[in-house]
């Protein structure tokens, strides 16, 4: 039987499941179609690796199945989710390099499967106050002191369809409204997560500054080469947060999801 307590989902530049022992790579069949994980152990822990864009990283941002994705993993016996994301600052304090422990978002996609209840299913209305597991990101944030990694304790992620670049104009209105970084997969993931009744954080890794604030044109290529100089740090700490984490949540997460 497939099973995994915990998850990493990684994005742009974290495809690896790295420190995994007794990797197994498995196909989870879902009514939204078939997500593919690696199933390994860390110090104890049964933990499913998934990459968001695929292996070759050969799914765009606004084509990833979301829904298949989160369904497989709740599927299997996840409870607790760690995700990566790549994302493009909007404040100078938060430089390239920079991790940054979300903790709200705001929602600019267009063409995206948003829920898991539609098509018959019971009309619910879930709870976000909370939109990324709060106990998840203290622990995260503890776990990094330990460490001695520096994270941003928060902050707002703004989530856009892609799979173009903002345009300058763009970025200067998301910063008026309160974001602090852009990215392109938070949203559904965190919302599935949620319906799902899963605790789920994300720590966005600052790649670059947005459009409009560097002088220079954006490119994916400094994307993947300011991750592939900072992953080490995402990946001992989610692999460190896990390996001390209770496997009860004591969180509302579970409950977040309610019908009328």
């Amino acid at each position: 039987m497939i099973h995994a307590d915990y998850a990493i989902i990684g994005g742009t530049g974290v495809y690896d499941p790295a420190l995994l022992d007794h990797p197994t790579e498995e196909q989870i069949e879902t009514p939204y179609g078939t997500a593919t994980c690696t199933i390994g152990e860390y110090k104890g822990k049964r933990i499913a690796f998934m990459p968001r864009h695929g292996k070759s990283h050969h799914v765009p941002p606004h084509q990833v199945n979301y829904k298949a994705n989160i369904q497989a993993l709740y599927q299997i016996g996840v409870k607790q989710i760690f995700a990566t994301a790549a994302v493009g600052s909007m404040r100078q304090s938060l430089a390239p390099g920079a991790l940054v422990i979300v903790d709200q978002f705001l929602d600019f996609t267009k063409n995206r499967p948003l829920t898991f209840f539609e098509d018959g299913e019971p009309v619910t209305h879930t709870d976000m106050t909370d939109p990324y597991c709060g106990r998840l990101r203290r622990h995260l944030q503890t776990t990094a002191q330990r460490l001695g990694i520096v994270a941003a304790p928060g902050g707002t992620y703004v989530c856009t369809e892609g799979p173009r670049f903002e345009t300058p104009a763009e970025i200067r209105m998301f910063a008026q409204l309160g974001g602090d970084v852009v990215g392109m997969t938070s949203i559904p993931e965190t919302v599935l997560a949620k319906e799902r009744g899963l605790c789920y954080a994300t720590v966005a890794m600052v790649t670059n500054y947005c459009a409009g604030m560097s002088g220079s044109p954006l490119t994916h290529q400094e994307v993947l080469d300011e991750m592939a100089k900072n992953v080490h740090f995402i990946r001992t700490l989610f692999f460190e947060a896990i390996a001390t984490l209770e496997k009860t949540a004591s969180c509302a997460c579970s409950t977040a999801a309610g019908t009328i």
